[in-house]
């Protein structure tokens, strides 16, 4: 390892060193007495990295042989993923708190998700990808089960440790029949290997990486884990699972297809797609029938992950500028509604239903008003920062010519407006009942406000992150 290689992951290697540092402090000292300021120094953290990230990096920089790679769409992505968890952060330690869940353990073990997310993101091998993956997942796992007296909790972290290391096989089975048939590991190596031929072995190999990888994404039919994980984690940790994770792995995929396999595009466009028709009806069609919001935003993100490959099915790189684009927002979005659903509470308990909404207009105006923008955007009603999200990804398939694909999402799109607009319907004519109030501290108001100002006033230059995905996507398609 020389000196450039270790400045390339230096990042990575501060928040690592951190997480352990932390966890070590905390347990000698103050243990959970101390989670509100290691959670407040973990999410400052974030943030100072990710503008180091954004401002410092310039250009494309590979470490250890090509193994860990530097450039504009790894730094986009992780920029997106260190902010996503500096806000859920923030904005979950008072529902932690209040419920008794305030574990000194939660920030440190996002970090470390945060750690493999980044090396996703960056993964020039298939043994870097599976390390990143791998030390996500087993943080999330954790996370999920946090709530150890409550069995929704317990069972919704066994669900997705028994599903998850079920993906990981099937990744590793591809991972091995990819090296088999390439003789390497690394992207460029195989690359160069499909360039001459493609032998049926190596394609069954890359179908299995998209399987493992569509798990991480829930994408349909790999999404059986999705709602009832959403609905048993604690709601702070669904709201993690609905954002950083879900841009990670999205780029995790586009970053294999482009980089090892580009020059069989043939081969993964078609599966691509089908996973996107798959996600976005499923997620559209099951979503009708939820009367738990938290369920409801688990179809919803199943839905969303289906948009988000249409970007990358489209073979351009329009279409990953269009998923990168269409990441961030969704990102956005789910910080703002999750910062609404954390706040929400009958009597003092926290309650998810959608019911519990009816009429909530009257009881809090202003939020009522920021959530419908939020409902709206989700639902890709214009002129709201959502609908462009969409738009970008639908026209990257018209321009690839794939109409039908683009024709799909927009039906699809269509159907799934009606559940964002019930929420809206129940806010402003449902029937009288007790319903739940919304308790906020100032930074979940902030948040939940400013996501929803995000929404109405990006639709002026999308606050500038046009150039940027442009930028990101030119670096990984080329």
């Amino acid at each position: 390892m020389t000196g450039s290689d270790f400045h390339i992951v230096l990042p990575e290697v501060i928040l690592a060193l951190y997480a352990m540092a932390a966890l070590l402090f905390a347990v000698y000292t103050g243990k959970d007495k101390l989670t509100g300021a290691i959670t407040w120094a973990t999410a400052g953290i974030f943030v100072a990295v990710a503008l180091w990230i954004g401002v410092a990096g310039a250009g494309s920089n590979a470490a250890f042989g090509d193994m860990f790679v530097d450039d504009a769409y790894s730094r986009f992505v992780k920029v997106v993923v260190l902010l996503s968890a500096a806000g859920v952060l923030v904005m979950s330690l008072d529902f932690m708190q209040r419920n008794q869940m305030g574990r000194f353990e939660y920030p440190l073990l996002v970090t470390l998700a945060v750690v493999g997310m980044m090396f996703m993101v960056s993964a020039g091998d298939l043994m870097v990808l599976y390390m990143g993956l791998e030390l996500q997942s087993l943080a999330l796992y954790v996370v999920a089960s946090m709530q150890r007296d409550n069995v929704k909790s317990t069972e919704a972290g066994l669900k997705y440790f028994v599903l998850g290391s079920l993906s990981s096989g099937l990744l590793l089975y591809g991972a091995s029949l990819v090296y088999g048939y390439s003789g390497t590991t690394l992207f460029s190596g195989i690359h160069q290997a499909v360039a001459h031929d493609a032998p049926l072995g190596l394609v069954f190999g890359l179908v299995f990486l998209l399987t493992g990888m569509a798990f991480k994404v829930s994408a349909a039919p790999f999404h059986m884990w999705t709602p009832d994980v959403y609905e048993g984690s604690p709601t702070p940790v669904t709201a993690f699972f609905a954002t950083a994770p879900k841009a990670a792995a999205m780029a995790l995929i586009a970053r294999v297809v482009y980089d090892a396999f580009g020059e069989i595009p043939t081969q993964w466009t078609q599966v691509l797609a089908a996973l996107a028709v798959l996600s976005m009806f499923l997620g559209a069609i099951a979503a009708i029938g939820q009367r738990d919001i938290k369920r409801l935003m688990a179809y919803s993100s199943i839905a969303h992950m289906g948009y988000a490959l249409i970007g990358i099915a489209s073979g351009t790189v329009e279409g990953v500028q269009a998923m990168l684009i269409y990441m961030a927002i969704y990102v956005t979005m789910n910080l703002g509604t999750f910062a609404f659903i954390m706040s929400m509470e009958r009597d003092g308990k926290p309650v998810t239903s959608i019911d519990s909404l009816n009429l909530f207009s009257k009881r809090e105006p202003l939020k009522a008003l920021a959530l419908l923008v939020l409902m709206f955007s989700l639902a890709g009603v214009p002129p709201m920062l959502g609908f462009f999200g969409k738009f970008y990804v639908l026209k990257a398939a018209v321009d690839a010519d794939m109409t039908w694909l683009a024709l799909a999402g927009a039906v699809a799109s269509v159907i799934g407006a009606f559940y964002y607009l019930r929420i809206v319907f129940f806010m402003y004519f449902g029937k009288e009942s007790e319903g739940a109030v919304s308790r906020m501290v100032p930074v979940q108001w902030v948040v939940f406000i400013a996501v929803a100002a995000i929404m109405l006033l990006g639709v002026i230059n999308l606050f500038g992150i046009e150039a940027p995905a442009l930028a990101a996507a030119q670096a990984l398609v080329g």
